[in-house]
């Protein structure tokens, strides 16, 4: 008997031996090696797991495995489907048998993308949609999401109006399609709908999400796509898709960046001697201290940025889970200017009674600390400043000039404080009532706070008495929503519909004080108001408001589908919104497109095309971002010898009410109606693959604040929808897509998108709308932008400089040939917004190693150069200010001569950039003998904004600082913005 259990044991031994895995990754269609493929292999229960990389044949291995034992391994590389060998048990005899091709993910068909309420794959979209994954991401230093998409979709403009750590972009879908409700489009995270409020500061409301913890990003371009969102998806949603937990052991993941930023193209004004040299020629009567300083220098530095980023995902059949922390550091090239930024993100997804509930939880917490000094003061001293002064004395401290103005004294005497704390949480529930119907509770709780100080510290040269303004914001954002959706399909026939209902809750609240005139002394203002001895209400009364907006809405889609290649999708949503009046409170929007899969006909089988689609919609959105209350009357009480008179027969004057707005129950939705026709394509086996889309936009029924037309009215203005005036966006854009590889093992790919694009606005009451007002010395009350008739938006609206007159004085085109210049003479001299929209990208692999370029750029646009038109002429320099070379290249212009605004300083926008360029290589872990522990390992560098390219000579001329006039939006307007920064990251990310 123990004779017999000894041969067992012997047996047994014998079968389950040790031995090492290997297998061959290889491309589908042509069979070629794929190296740098990532392979994870784990036991059945997700335990055990260990890490691989193929080398440049393809080939990985695993060492010291049990034979008679279950594995699963995991595929993935980026561009191919990821693929699973699960349950693979492991003998002698199979050890060095696996062989998986890869498939290509250029024209995946079955691609899963976001839409509203729900997903779809990719062969069934009739809409016009763009879906990024995190692998196709901008890379660099990104403080929010829609620095990742830039220059990545067609028909999608976005614009880092500054260079400053956290600075606002704007955005725009298709072109503007308002004139006092913005471009911003609709963004959602999952499934939660923001508010484009901002949350303190002059800050990006967005930048409080980590970008890495971002899954996916869908642009949803078109009404038909977007009018299952209203009211909110006139101008296009962007939904993000953060990541989710996996099923299996815990992964580890860590990655981190250090970014060195450096001035990328600082202005051309003159040196020391030059500024001698020149200013003498004209006469000027210049002070000359005998230095030589670069001011643009001295206010500016070589800024780091530090990035640390660990996340842990993994879990259960039954439940998955995925946490994050991120935290960011980031110097401003300008001194003074920083960002840090804290991230923590859970994402937990649990199954119940088999199954049939699914619960998924989201919870993300930000804290944001900006510092900034007074930017332009800080940008207009040290690009006017006299070249020839010192910055510091023998003290080692910044010298105060009597003279002139050195820009490191306002460094030293102001700065601006900005802390905010954000909470983005959602619980969704779904429960699954019979086969294909799904019922799904969506709660989300969108919390801000945030406290700002600008302070001023007291000072004897230059005299300062000292002062501290601060403010307060909260923002809350409260959605319910309840919805069902079925599906069923058949072998010919696929259906799905959805009903719902949305609630949404939208507060925001300020309040701010201000107190004056401190003592000198180590404690900043900032740390005890009490120190102010000003407290009285003449000039430091304190302010605040509260707005408060609700949205109920009910809402449909159907989609159809016969035989897989014809499509059908329709839409209605129907929303209310309190910021309306009773007569219009409710808005109807519908949609509908259609697709046809040509490619399944039975005549296209033979043809090159894996993939053909045309598709068509239509669809109606609104547009309700327009001030709370407006259609309310509102009062005021004042007590003024022009509001009241005295009662009593003396001077003592009761409180005067009088109506400030009458109150319009009329006003409805601003609308937006679009049709696009499109066409999907790929050809090659998917190895060319592209998209072509017309699409027209019009918005009418514009909402605006108008004077009434009759004189005889308690108030000066009053809010409502211009009757017959439209705007409208036309536009072409086209995409394509291209990767191949060859038997040694490179792979390559190419590809771009661009987009013509056509605005218009039409029917207008008004001669002109202004809407960007200059700045500057003696251009305060100047209008540089305007609305016009038969103009796009954006359109400058200016004096046509034609040169010199004997007397070295400007002058004008007389365009009413009335003998007088004014503003009768002004003219429509091209946009801010561009005609054409371009990206080109390339990447290419081997052997570990990969690079790829991603450049973007515009054309067709102008951008006024205000910070020029305010200190760059001779004039100036003739008085000791600093001036750049081109304010001296009009040799017949007279030192007395001013500067008004006009297209003499209009200047031309186009440019081409290369925004990123990276260069990485994959370590073999299994080689290096760390498979065991460390699955995966990359080392990058990164380039963003190395090179420029462009006519415009200010700091760079993708610039939009905000000149609004009443609240209707600027366009292409530079005053002493922040420059930007050119970049160099070196980056490393671990996965354990």
């Amino acid at each position: 008997m123990l004779f017999a259990v000894a041969c067992c044991m012997q047996a047994n031994a014998a079968a389950l031996r040790e031995i090492t895995l290997t297998g061959k990754v290889l491309t589908e269609g042509n069979s070629e090696p794929l190296p740098g493929v990532t392979v994870v292999i784990s036991d059945v229960n997700g335990g055990n797991k260990q890490g691989a990389t193929t080398d440049e044949a393809g080939a990985f291995s695993f060492a010291n495995l049990q034979t008679e034992t279950r594995y699963n391994l995991e595929f993935s590389y980026i561009g191919f489907e990821k693929q699973s060998l699960n349950n693979f048990l492991l003998t002698e005899a199979n050890a060095s048998s696996i062989e998986i091709k890869l498939k290509e993910t250029a024209a995946n068909l079955g691609e899963v993308v976001v839409v509203g309420y729900g997903t779809t794959v990719k062969k069934d979209i009739t809409g016009s949609v763009k879906s990024l994954k995190s692998a196709e991401f901008n890379q660099g230093i990104i403080n929010s999401p829609e620095q990742l998409l830039q220059g990545k979709v067609s028909g999608v403009n976005i614009t880092s109006a500054t260079g400053e750590p956290g600075g606002k972009s704007s955005i725009t879908i298709r072109g503007p399609g308002g004139v006092r409700t913005g471009s911003t489009p609709l963004f959602v995270v999952d499934g939660l709908a923001l508010d484009n409020s901002g949350t303190g500061g002059d800050t990006n409301p967005l930048n409080f999400l980590n970008p890495q913890d971002i899954e996916s990003m869908d642009v949803l371009k078109d009404a038909s796509a977007t009018a299952i969102y209203g009211a909110r998806g006139a101008n296009g949603v962007i939904l993000i898709t953060t990541k989710k937990g996996k099923t299996g052991q815990a992964s580890v993941t860590y990655s981190g960046t250090l970014g060195i930023s450096t001035l990328a193209r600082p202005l051309n004004v003159l040196s020391g001697p030059d500024f001698i040299s020149e200013a003498g020629k004209l006469g000027g009567t210049i002070i000359n201290k005998g230095a030589d300083t670069d001011w643009q220098k001295e206010i500016s530095r070589t800024a780091t940025t530090h990035n640390h980023n660990v996340s842990i995902g993994g879990g259960t059949d039954k439940m998955t889970y995925y946490g994050s922390f991120g935290a960011q550091k980031q110097q401003g090239i300008l001194k003074g200017s920083q960002q840090d930024r804290y991230t923590g993100r859970i994402n937990l997804t649990q199954k119940l009674l088999n199954d049939r509930v699914s619960l998924d939880i989201n919870l993300n917490a930000t804290n944001t600390q900006n510092k900034k000094p007074n930017v332009q003061s800080m940008i207009g001293g040290a690009v006017t400043a006299n070249p020839t002064y010192a910055p510091y004395g023998e003290d080692g401290l910044p010298f105060q000039y009597e003279d002139g103005t050195n820009p490191l004294i306002s460094l030293k005497l102001y700065k601006e404080l900005l802390s905010t704390n954000r909470v983005l949480a959602s619980i969704s529930p779904s429960v699954t009532i019979i086969k294909g119907l799904v019922y799904k509770l969506n709660f989300g709780l969108d919390h801000a706070t945030s406290v700002q100080d600008k302070q001023t510290l007291p000072n004897t040269v230059p005299y300062e008495i000292g002062r501290l303004e601060n403010w307060s914001n909260k923002n809350s954002n409260r959605l319910i929503e309840n919805y069902l959706t079925y599906t069923t399909n058949t072998k010919n026939h696929s259906f799905s519909a959805l009903v719902g209902h949305s609630y949404q809750h939208l507060l925001v609240q300020q309040r701010n004080f201000s107190i004056n005139k401190f003592p000198i002394s180590d404690i900043e203002p900032i740390y005890n108001p009490g120190l102010g001895q000003e407290i009285d209400l003449v000039l430091n009364q304190p302010g605040g408001f509260a707005r408060i907006n609700e949205l109920q809405s009910f809402f449909g889609r159907a989609t159809y589908g016969f035989k897989d290649r014809y499509l059908a999708t329709a839409t209605l949503r129907v929303d209310g919104s309190s910021k309306f009046g009773a007569n219009n409170k409710y808005g109807y929007f519908p949609s509908f497109s259609v697709g046809w899969r040509i490619s399944e006909e039975a005549f296209m089988k033979s043809s090159p095309f894996s993939d053909l689609k045309l598709r068509a919609g239509w669809g109606s959105t609104g547009n309700q971002e327009i001030p709370s209350k407006i259609t309310q009357a509102r009062f005021t009480s004042v007590v003024s010898g022009t509001t009241s008179y005295p009662l009593d027969g003396g001077d003592t004057y009761p409180a005067g009410t009088t109506y400030t707005r009458l109150a319009n129950p009329n006003i409805q939705w601003e609308v937006s109606r679009q049709t696009d026709i499109g066409l999907d394509f790929a050809l090659f086996k998917g190895a060319l693959s592209g998209e072509i889309d017309y699409f027209s936009k019009t918005s009418q029924k514009i909402l605006l604040e108008v004077i009434p037309a009759d004189p005889v009215q308690p108030a000066g203005t009053f809010w409502t929808n211009v009757p017959d005036m439209k705007i409208v966006n036309q536009g072409l854009e086209i995409d394509l897509n291209y990767r191949n590889s060859t038997e040694s093992g490179l792979r390559y790919g190419f590809g771009g998108n661009i987009t013509f694009m056509k605005n218009n606005v039409t029917n207008s009451p008004y001669s002109v709308i202004p809407s960007g007002s200059a700045q500057g010395s003696g251009l305060t009350s100047a209008t540089i932008n305007g609305y016009i008739n038969n103009e796009p938006i954006g359109t400058f609206f200016l004096k046509e400089h034609i040169g010199f007159d004997d007397k070295g004085i400007s002058q004008f085109r007389d365009v009413d040939g009335d003998g007088i210049i004014s503003d009768k003479d002004r003219i429509a001299a091209g946009t801010a917004i561009p005609t054409r929209m371009y990206n080109f990208n390339g990447n290419v692999s081997f052997k570990g190693f990969d690079l790829s370029a991603n450049f973007n750029g515009v054309a067709g646009n102008n951008v006024y150069d205000n910070t020029a038109n305010s200190n760059f002429y001779k004039l100036k320099l003739s008085k000791g200010v600093n001036v750049t070379r081109e304010a001296l290249n009009d040799a017949g212009e007279s030192v007395n001569n001013s500067a008004p605004v006009s297209t003499r300083y209009l200047k031309n926008g186009a440019y081409l950039r290369l925004n990123n360029l990276v260069l990485g290589y994959n370590l073999n872990t299994t080689k290096l003998g760390i498979n065991k522990w460390v699955q995966t390992v990359r080392l990058s560098v990164t380039g963003q904004n190395l090179f420029l390219w462009t006519k415009y000579d200010g700091y760079d001329p993708e610039v939009n600082n905000d000149r609004q006039i009443n609240g209707i939006t600027s366009y292409g307007i530079d005053y002493l913005s922040y420059p930007k920064a050119k970049t160099v990251l070196f980056g490393l990310n671990v996965g354990f």
